[in-house]
């Protein structure tokens, strides 16, 4: 770590805290050479790897304006996006990997998404489980309506 003040090529910690997110380090540093003491922020770096092979920093952002366009019309409001946002990779890091698939992100949007808002996890679900045909939605409809303990709809005759 070079200082700041005189780009001397090394220091010395003097204290290390986690931040209150957990997700970071702050780091109390001083200097060898003039002495002077400055402070760092270390977090882990989270690699995606996109389906063109590109390599790219996670991005909280993105998964807050891929959700939001199956949020479109729904009562979902931004700080609901950055809790899920947040969620999400909270959920990825706790994996301890340090690159993961773009398409396993649209996986771990889904538990949260659905929490959030069913109507805006099923048009989510539909690009990310790859549903082909009415039935894939309905499916997933029984599935939503089988475990808040409703029966399926009658159809209207």
């Amino acid at each position: 770590m070079y200082c700041p003040f005189c780009r001397h090529p090394d220091s010395r910690v003097i204290d290390s805290r986690t931040s209150d997110d957990g997700l970071s380090i702050r780091r109390r540093r001083q200097c060898p050479e003039c002495g002077r003491r400055f402070s760092t922020t270390e977090t882990a770096s989270l690699a995606v790897i996109k389906r063109s092979g590109v390599i790219e920093p996670f991005s909280r952002e993105k998964v807050v304006l891929g959700v939001k366009k199956a949020c479109q019309g729904r009562p979902v409001t931004d700080s609901d996006l950055a809790v899920l946002a947040q969620k999400v990779e909270e959920t990825i890091r706790s994996t301890g990997a340090s690159q993961i698939e773009a398409n396993d992100i649209g996986l771990a949007i889904l538990p949260p998404l659905r929490e959030l808002d069913e109507v805006a996890y099923l048009r989510f679900a539909s690009v990310y489980q790859a549903f082909d045909s009415l039935d894939d939605f309905e499916g997933a409809i029984e599935q939503l309506r089988a475990e808040h303990g409703r029966l399926p709809a009658r159809p209207v005759e």
